[in-house]
């Protein structure tokens, strides 16, 4: 298994897996408007996409970042906002490849660490981000506004 950054070459191979990860989440199928968001995310230098491939170079999962920043510690900080595996791929260690390339963007660019949320009942999620290091907050709270 080999992790890349995506290039813009790449980009139909991650379209679809990323529709996927769109209708994992109960989202309409919408394979050029997927196509559309990551070329806008790539050409505006918006968002790091990492993509794992097998031998073959079959996409087997990806990884979006988003930067943001800290204000009290005066950093970068990236949100790990989409992290997908293949239904094919799954256990086989390709979430946790993925966050480690994120790991090491994050070392990279100096930044103070790594900010995902995922739902309560993502079960996968909530055992796979602690073996990952990531660490439940619970000293905050959460909100969100929502455009209605």
């Amino acid at each position: 298994m080999k992790i890349e950054k995506v290039e813009m070459v790449d980009l139909d191979k991650v379209a679809d897996l990323f529709n996927q990860y769109r209708i994992f989440y109960k989202k309409e199928s919408d394979l050029l408007g997927s196509r559309q968001f990551l070329q806008d995310r790539m050409i505006n230098k918006e968002s790091e996409i990492f993509v794992a491939s097998d031998e073959q170079n079959n996409f087997m999962g990806f990884v979006q970042l988003f930067p943001i920043f800290s204000s009290t510690r005066m950093k970068r900080l990236w949100l790990l906002n989409d992290l997908f595996v293949a239904p094919g791929y799954r256990g086989q260690g390709v979430s946790i490849k993925l966050i480690e390339k994120a790991k090491e963007l994050c070392r990279a660019t100096n930044a103070c660490g790594l900010l995902l949320e995922t739902a309560k009942t993502n079960t996968v999620g909530n055992q796979l981000y602690p073996r990952a290091e990531f660490v439940l907050e619970s000293d905050s709270n959460f909100y969100v506004w929502n455009l209605k």
